[in-house]
C-alpha cells in the first residue's frame, strides 16, 4: 500500500497535496497528523508547517485483483481481471485474454484452486464483513452450472424410477448449491449434502 508524508501550512492543505500526489481520494486513504501547525514567535518568526502522514488504505479486491494477475503471468498467461457486479452475496471476477483453458483445467480443478487461492488473498487482514469470490474464464462458470442443472434433473428422475437415493461426485460448495438450487421445488424429491470437505456429495432421493 502507497504511503506518503507531507508539509503544508495548514493539514488540509498537507492532505490536498497528498491525495495528489498519491492519486487517491480522501475515501481511499487513512490520515495521521504527525504535527499541527503552528505560529512563531509575534507570528512570524519560528512557525511549523504542518505534517501529515497519509497511507492507502487495504482495498482487498484490489489486491485480489493484483494478485490473480501476477499469478497468471507466472503460469505464462497474460490476462485481465474484471471485476463484475456483485450478485447474490459473491463477487465475481472474470478472467480475460488469449488460450485461458490452462487456467480453467480439468473439469475447472485449476479455476477452483485460483478461487481458493484468491478468497484467502482477499479475506487476509479483512476485518469486515467476509468476502465471497467466484473467478470464471470464457464462460465456463455458465457452462459448467447448465451442466450440472441438467445432471440434476437427470438424476432426480433416476430416483424417482428406482426408489433408489442417488449419490453425485463431490462438488464444492458452490457447485452443490446449484444442485440443491435445480431441485428445490420439485415435490417428491429432496436433497441434501453429506461428508466431509473436500469430498462432500449431494444426495438426492424420494422424500419420506
Amino acid at each position: 500500500m502507497k504511503s506518503i508524508e507531507m508539509s503544508a501550512r495548514s493539514v488540509e492543505e498537507a492532505v490536498k497535496l497528498a491525495l495528489q500526489e498519491l492519486q487517491l481520494t480522501e475515501e481511499d486513504v487513512q490520515i495521521e497528523v504527525l504535527d499541527e501547525p503552528s505560529k512563531g514567535f509575534l507570528g512570524i518568526l519560528g512557525g511549523k508547517m504542518a505534517k501529515v502522514k497519509v497511507s492507502e488504505k487495504r482495498n482487498p479486491l484490489k489486491v485480489t485483483k493484483k494478485f490473480l494477475e501476477n499469478v497468471t503471468a507466472k503460469i505464462g498467461v497474460q490476462v485481465t481481471v474484471v471485476l463484475k457486479q456483485e450478485e447474490a452475496g459473491y463477487v465475481k471476477m472474470e478472467l480475460t485474454g488469449k488460450d485461458l483453458g490452462i487456467l480453467i483445467g480439468r473439469r475447472g480443478d485449476t479455476l477452483d484452486a485460483l478461487q481458493y487461492l484468491a478468497n484467502l488473498v482477499a479475506n487476509k487482514q479483512n476485518n469486515e464483513e467476509r468476502i465471497k469470490i467466484i473467478i470464471d474464464a470464457e464462460g465456463y462458470r455458465k457452462r459448467r452450472e447448465d451442466t450440472l442443472v441438467r445432471l440434476a434433473v437427470r438424476m432426480a428422475d433416476k430416483a424417482k424410477k428406482t426408489g433408489r437415493r442417488v449419490v453425485l461426485e463431490p462438488m464444492n460448495p458452490q457447485e452443490r448449491r446449484i444442485i440443491h438450487t435445480a431441485l428445490q421445488n420439485e415435490q417428491t424429491i429432496e436433497t441434501l449434502s453429506e461428508g466431509e470437505e473436500p469430498f462432500r456429495k449431494v444426495v438426492i432421493s424420494l422424500k419420506k
